[in-house]
């Protein structure tokens, strides 16, 4: 069997697809908008050539991994065209920032939103009554287990719904691109970065001010809470450490993704209903630790979830009109 899988990934296909793949067009797609966007601004962004130069690599690892594809048309390289484009949703993620930047911070109304919903700072308090060390690790395991579900739905769709995966990448890259624009244009940070430029008195007594241009500057967040000796808290604060950024806090795409692919696992059969629920509790645990941590207002993880829903019921009947 691992055998005939093997020959499988080699295997040349008889019908090759010409073009660009359909979450290759997102792709190209979203890096001419924003190249429209640090053009228009390009004076008030400080990396402005460095993200230019960024996205003409990104174009042209697209263009390289279609030439291979067209030389070795099979599975393997089908596989790589799209494992390169999720793996660089790491770099698009930050750059957000960088875009947004330049715009007036609004964290003060989706503040205001979790204190007019529960008259305190869900995202202040939920760490502080429950800050048990096996609470804490099971926080943070399930904010841990976002890239592992990525992967987990991919792999699954690659191996046992070989036909179906072209429409699952684009349906998951569709989204996070989705995400990406929003975030752009609706400068968000999340409590890990906003209650720290305001200080905790004005959180404790629910002043929630503008601090306009300030995360223009600033990047300093709060450490996340938690028990700082857990395997699953150092995983969490070392990724933070490594890309965090002050952006993407409305509406939470780690609740919004995870939502596609549970989905997208639903969707999946034959086995897909059983890769549901295994991905249930790790799910229910992220939507808890995107507030337990910080980083996300409780508002946050409702839009979140609700655009899942939204993205996953437009992109996947879409995805049936695009060569995938």
């Amino acid at each position: 069997m691992a055998m005939n899988s093997l020959k499988e990934l080699f295997k040349l296909e008889k019908k090759p697809t010409k073009g660009l793949l359909s979450f290759e067009w997102v792709v190209v797609g979203y890096t001419l908008l924003t190249l429209l966007f640090i053009l228009f601004a390009y004076t008030k962004l400080p990396h402005a050539q460095a993200m230019i130069v960024g996205r003409v690599r990104i174009l042209a690892i697209i263009g390289a991994l279609w030439f291979v594809y067209r030389l070795a048309p099979c599975r393997l390289t089908r596989l790589a065209r799209a494992a390169a484009q999720l793996a660089l949703l790491a770099w698009w993620y930050p750059d957000t920032y960088e875009l947004n930047r330049i715009l007036p911070n609004l964290d003060h109304i989706f503040a205001q939103a979790d204190q007019n919903l529960f008259g305190y700072q869900p995202a202040l308090y939920f760490s502080q009554r429950m800050p048990w060390p096996w609470f804490s690790e099971l926080m943070d395991l399930g904010y841990a287990s976002y890239f592992p579900m990525i992967l987990v739905v991919t792999v699954y769709y690659f191996f046992y719904r070989y036909q179906e995966f072209g429409r699952m990448v684009f349906v998951l890259i569709g989204s996070f691109f989705i995400f990406y624009v929003i975030f752009i244009f609706l400068p968000v940070t999340g409590p890990q970065y906003y209650y720290l430029a305001i200080g905790p008195d004005n959180v404790i007594e629910g002043v929630f001010p503008q601090v306009g241009d300030y995360f223009y500057h600033h990047a300093e967040r709060i450490v996340s809470p938690g028990w700082q000796k857990g395997i699953f808290y150092h995983m969490v604060e070392g990724a933070h450490q490594a890309g965090e950024r002050p952006t993407a806090a409305f509406p939470s795409s780690h609740v919004g993704i995870t939502v596609v692919l549970l989905l997208l696992a639903w969707i999946g059969q034959p086995r897909g209903h059983k890769l549901f629920w295994w991905l249930l509790p790790f799910a229910v645990l992220m939507f808890f630790a995107t507030v337990y941590i910080q980083a996300h207002y409780v508002v946050d993880v409702v839009a979140g979830l609700l655009c899942g829903v939204l993205f996953f019921s437009v992109l996947m009947p879409l995805s049936k009109s695009f060569k995938l």
